[in-house]
């Protein structure tokens, strides 16, 4: 009877801390938004599709985002950066897949902003290259709220800017991301 009463008490422990510490996080409405800024014009694009999943119990994050998706305040620019630069149809769709590696300073019971760093590959245009960026993540009455901003350059990412437009688009692009996670059920 004790075995079975020790192995019951093993059962419910595990699944509690299963519970509280296999949860994982989730987002459709992400928000990417890049900025281009030169003395001759700035151009922003923002995609509000973002998909995303956080592993509280490991920090390991993932992010996709269909480069259609990216919304110019002119529907030239809009066309131009997905059948011009980016090849939209041809590579429809950037992901990032990454660690956020101080993940044990942080406590989702406990309202607060805690400062993170995310390390990972980005993967755009078909290639991939490592990327580290600072960032914040809030937890507030249960939801986790992150936010980060990186640099990143077109020319990595195999994007060719023809010499015609080199001055209207900056060598460093500005990259912010901000999620609103929601825990993932089995419903969801």
């Amino acid at each position: 009877m004790k075995k079975i009463l020790c192995l019951f008490s093993v059962i419910v422990a595990l699944s509690f801390a299963t519970q509280t510490w296999g949860q994982k996080y989730f987002t459709r409405d992400g928000q990417i938004t890049f900025t281009s800024e030169t003395p001759m014009e700035k151009i922003e694009a923002v995609n509000q599709k973002a998909t995303s999943v956080l592993d509280a119990a490991s920090g390991q994050v993932e992010f996709a985002v269909l480069i259609k998706g990216f919304q110019f305040e002119k529907a030239l620019m809009q066309e131009h950066f997905n059948e011009n630069y980016m090849e939209s149809t041809k590579f429809p769709k950037a992901t990032f897949k990454g660690q956020i590696t101080d993940m044990d300073l942080v406590d989702l019971t406990k309202d607060g902003v805690y400062p993170i760093t995310v390390k990972g590959d980005l993967m755009i245009h078909g290639v991939t290259n490592p990327v580290v960026a600072d960032g914040k993540l809030e937890v507030k009455n249960g939801a986790i709220h992150a936010r980060s901003s990186f640099n990143l350059s077109p020319e990595e990412y195999g994007i060719k800017i023809p010499a015609v437009v080199r001055d209207n688009i900056a060598q460093s692009l500005k990259v912010e991301v901000a999620v609103n996670y929601e825990l993932l059920t089995n419903g969801s």
